[in-house]
């Protein structure tokens, strides 16, 4: 894992998600990229330069944040991207390669009942990188114990567990894998993919309505300090696919929650 991307928006949790971000970086030496995606009014009359300006107030943000963490000799560098946040987001891969992206779960959002704010929920929803959500006034601490929730053990993308199978190398940790049987379950989720058979330090089979209600009733038994879900359009976050947002209501979790794309 070399390069991970932090998009940083304007809330007060914005200077927490980088620094857990650069707490991680260090212990698994990466670099990171604080990234702000902007975009440039269009109407008619406003003055030429204003890309420039926004350019250049983004910067300054992001330059005032960055020096308000502790980098820890971590390598940080900015960017300041013109376009949506998705387009934005593939540009930078493209240019770079990002391994991982770490945002903030709730990122421009003040609302009290959302769990997934806008960005991160765009992140999740749209893009194919693995996103890492932070939970507001997390502080990073060495990843001990994993709980990898899923409902079919069928991983049809080669590199989809690449980060967690980096994760459970670098730090060690127990990986609890729990396979909730929903209702319309075949014989075949039942088979585990062979990188997560490996990962696996204790395997459970629960039957469940859902997989967050079978993630509800394991958890405490469990007691993870980082939550693994696959990101499937029926899957974990379908309400995803009706919004760009999840309320607490839907799913909640204290520790970060690592979101990778299954198929």
């Amino acid at each position: 894992m070399k390069n991970i991307l932090v998009p940083i928006g304007s809330t007060e949790s914005a200077q927490n998600t980088l620094q857990y971000a650069i707490d991680f970086a260090a212990e698994v030496n990466a670099n990171v990229f604080v990234f702000r995606a902007y975009n440039a009014p269009t109407k008619a009359g406003t003055i030429i330069n204003v890309n420039a300006i926004i350019e250049r107030e983004t910067n300054l943000y992001l330059k005032t944040l960055v020096t308000s963490v502790n980098r820890r000799n971590v390598e940080v560098k900015l960017i300041a991207s013109k376009g949506s946040l998705i387009d934005s987001v593939e540009n930078v891969d493209s240019e770079i390669g990002v391994d991982l992206i770490i945002v903030g779960a709730k990122s421009n959002s003040i609302k009290e009942e959302l769990f997934l704010g806008n960005t991160a929920g765009k992140l999740a929803k749209m893009s194919d990188l693995p996103v890492l959500t932070v939970p507001d006034s997390y502080t990073f601490k060495p990843i001990t114990n994993i709980l990898v929730a899923f409902k079919t053990g069928i991983v049809k993308r080669k590199s989809g567990l690449k980060p967690l199978q980096f994760i459970a190398k670098t730090f060690k940790p127990t990986v609890n894998l729990l396979l909730v049987k929903t209702p319309e379950y075949t014989n075949e989720d039942l088979e585990l993919n062979k990188g997560l058979a490996e990962l696996q330090s204790t395997l459970t089979v629960t039957e469940n309505a859902t997989t967050y209600q079978g993630v509800l009733e394991h958890s405490k038994t469990y007691n993870p300090d980082l939550l693994c879900v696959f990101r499937r359009k029926r899957g974990f976050f379908k309400k995803l696919w009706e919004k760009n947002t999840i309320l607490k209501e839907e799913f909640y979790t204290a520790v970060p929650l690592l979101i990778l794309k299954g198929k």
